[in-house]
C-alpha cells in the first residue's frame, strides 16, 4: 500500500510562487497515476493536475492550466506541484492522490490520499 505525505504549503503573497511536494512510500509507483487536488473553503474538492508515474504527459484543470506544473522525481520518489502567479483564490488545502492504472480527473477513482497541506495566499 502506498503512503503519501505532502509538504511545502504556507503563507505567501499574491503573485508569488510555491512548490508542493508529495513523498510516496510503501510500494513501487510504476503502475500508478498521481494527481493533485485542492479544496477551497466551502467548495468541493477540485482537480488540478495528473500524470502517470511511468509517463511524461500531464493533464491540468482549467483553473490552473498555464500556472501550475506537475512533475515527478523518480530518484526521490516524489510528485511535485509548481504553482506560479498565485492569487487569493488559490487559498486551499492541497492534496496529493494516487491510484493504480490510468490517470483520472475525478477524485472518486483515487484511493490513496495524503493528509493535505494548507496554502494561504494573501492579497
Amino acid at each position: 500500500q502506498v503512503q503519501l505525505v505532502e509538504s511545502g504549503g504556507g503563507l505567501v503573497q499574491a503573485g508569488a510562487s510555491l512548490r508542493l511536494s508529495c513523498a510516496a512510500s510503501g510500494r513501487t509507483l510504476s503502475n500508478y497515476a498521481m494527481a493533485w487536488f485542492r479544496q477551497r473553503p466551502g467548495l468541493e474538492r477540485e482537480f488540478l493536475a495528473t500524470m502517470r508515474w511511468s509517463g511524461s504527459t500531464a493533464y491540468y484543470g482549467d483553473s490552473v492550466k498555464g500556472r501550475f506544473t506537475i512533475s515527478r522525481d523518480i530518484a526521490k520518489n516524489t510528485v511535485n506541484l509548481q504553482m506560479n502567479s498565485l492569487s487569493p483564490e488559490d487559498t486551499a488545502v492541497y492534496y496529493c492522490a494516487a491510484k493504480t492504472g490510468g490517470y483520472s480527473y475525478s477524485d472518486r477513482y483515487f484511493d490513496t490520499w495524503g493528509q493535505g497541506t494548507l496554502v494561504t495566499v494573501s492579497s
